[in-house]
């Protein structure tokens, strides 16, 4: 980074305090670094904060995890065997798309030869290991805590390095000027402020009926304390966090039974979206009861139980309640020193993150405007730009760019279809499912699609979903396209390689510049 240096050199630093160490806080705290503030952040959890501890780090290495599974279960489908695998190479492999139903085998198999053969054979040469790949859970969640204590520690050197004193501890408002920070030993610090960002993030919501003990009732802060693979795990909550620990566990072996109050699983993503995946979670195993809603849970001497509103009983291990999150909000003063709060919990900001109180802004899932830790960095870094005086432009979630980390991935930016229609917008639309797609041929991709949406006639793109394994990364070109008021005429000129999955993105853009204006 270029040397710092205030706005004006002759003034005394513009002192900026920062509580909470998030996305949102760090990222902010840069930003103020750079533009020459005296910058402190009070943290009590650890740098990278909740996110980076115990949310979007871990769930997401969770999720890397059970995906290496995913593809190691569909590896027979590639021709690819355990030496144990009593099978005939020819009588399940899927060719008709491929091949166009002509079976094709390797020339370096003997003819006549079954899989019970080939392993008869790798046996004789001293070639088989007789296991299969299982989860270690311990390993994994061992794996999983390192990891994010790294990136803890990154975030931290990033900071000192920039010159930015950390505090460890907790922070509340004395006023709209001043922070008071609680020491680990009992003792307090008082900082002086010209600005406040508030980055306190939200923790899980709990339910009086089903209060968790990190043994048996968890939420998804608890998921990586255990040391062997749930047997049953029982999941409340079909929203993103539901989806996502329900796929990954289903992936790694448990038996998941996941509980949805709505008819479908994300009741608030791309409908079509969501139908597709709950019928991947279906045909791997896993058990959907939707218009199910859970009055409670309780332990039982060798599990747990969650009865239904209904009356229904359903047995596990273990149950994963993920009904949403709680803003951290209460007890830190924010009422007392003016700051207006909703009337759930979150901090009421505008879209350059400024409170009710002059001086004050806010940021990330404390104000409860997208919970995520992109929106949250970026709610910081406009904050400090407006603060201190440098150019700012206004947040826009209209070009927010999400993923859920679910198998296959789901990712959505711009108008969604239920925006489009709810507000009786005029729009064209095209679905590409990848099957037809070569390269998700080649990778044994089966299901997932490419969804644009598009001004029927001046051709701007208007919005995007990807279903897709790594969607989180095709989403990009469509991001870049809305952002930009790009057309379908300009997408679909770019070049894309082939093959590749982001080639069904040009050729859906070319099916919608077709029809633009007609």
């Amino acid at each position: 980074m270029d040397p710092v240096t205030p706005l004006d050199p002759a003034a005394v630093p513009h002192r900026v305090v920062v509580v909470g160490g998030g996305p949102g806080g760090y990222e902010a705290a840069l930003v103020a670094r750079s533009l020459g503030a005296q910058v402190t952040v009070v943290e009590q959890q650890g740098l990278g904060g909740a996110a980076v501890l115990t949310d979007v780090v871990p769930s997401k290495t969770l999720i890397a995890t059970a995906e290496w599974m995913t593809i190691a279960d569909r590896a027979p489908e590639l021709g690819i065997r355990m030496p144990d695998d009593e099978v005939d190479p020819l009588s399940d492999v899927d060719v008709s798309l491929a091949t166009g139903g002509i079976p094709v085998v390797s020339a370096y198999a003997a003819p006549g030869l079954t899989g019970a053969g080939v392993q008869a054979a790798a046996s004789a040469a001293g070639t088989v290991d007789k296991r299969k790949h299982f989860v270690d859970l311990q390993a994994v969640n061992k794996r999983v805590l390192a990891l994010a204590r790294a990136q803890s520690a990154d975030i931290r050197g990033r900071l000192e390095r920039e010159g930015i004193r950390i505090v460890a501890g907790k922070g509340r408002l004395d006023g709209p000027a001043r922070v008071v920070a609680e020491l680990a030993d009992g003792a307090t610090e008082v900082l002086e402020a010209d600005s406040v960002l508030l980055a306190l993030g939200a923790t899980p919501r709990t339910l009086p009926t089903a209060v968790p003990d990190g043994e048996r009732i968890l939420t998804w802060t608890q998921m990586y304390n255990l040391r062997e693979l749930p047997e049953r795990l029982i999941v409340v909550g079909s929203g993103v966090t539901g989806a996502e620990f329900a796929g990954a566990y289903n992936a790694l072996g448990s038996d998941v039974v996941l509980v949805s109050s709505r008819d479908r699983v994300l009741p608030g993503e791309d409908e079509d979206a969501a139908e597709l995946l709950e019928g991947v979670f279906r045909s791997r195993g896993m058990t959907v009861l939707s218009r199910s809603r859970a009055a409670s849970a309780v332990r039982t001497d060798d599990g747990v139980e969650v009865t239904l509103s209904d009356g229904r009983v359903v047995h596990g291990s273990h149950v994963l309640v993920a009904v949403g999150g709680v803003p951290a909000t209460s007890g830190l003063g924010l009422e007392e020193a003016g700051v207006r709060l909703s009337d759930g919990g979150h901090v009421v900001v505008d879209r350059v993150s400024r409170t009710s109180v002059r001086g004050v802004y806010a940021s990330g899932d404390c104000t409860g405007v997208l919970p995520l830790a992109s929106v949250a960095a970026m709610q910081g870094r406009i904050a400090m730009a407006h603060a201190l005086g440098d150019a700012v432009q206004p947040l826009a979630l209209r070009t927010v760019a999400s993923n859920i980390f679910t198998a296959p991935e789901i990712a959505t930016v711009g108008y969604s279809e239920e925006k489009l229609r709810a507000q009786n917008s005029r729009y064209i639309t095209t679905t590409l499912p990848l099957a037809r797609n070569p390269r998700a041929k080649m990778l044994g991709v089966k299901d997932g699609f490419v969804k644009l949406f598009a001004h029927p006639e001046a051709g701007v793109v208007l919005g995007g979903v990807v279903v897709a394994p790594r969607a989180s990364e095709l989403i990009f070109p469509i991001t870049l396209a809305v952002q930009h008021r790009l057309t379908v005429e300009n997408v679909a000129s770019a070049f894309t390689i082939y093959p590749s999955l982001s080639g069904s993105i040009a050729e859906g853009a070319r099916v919608l510049d077709a029809r633009v204006g007609k």
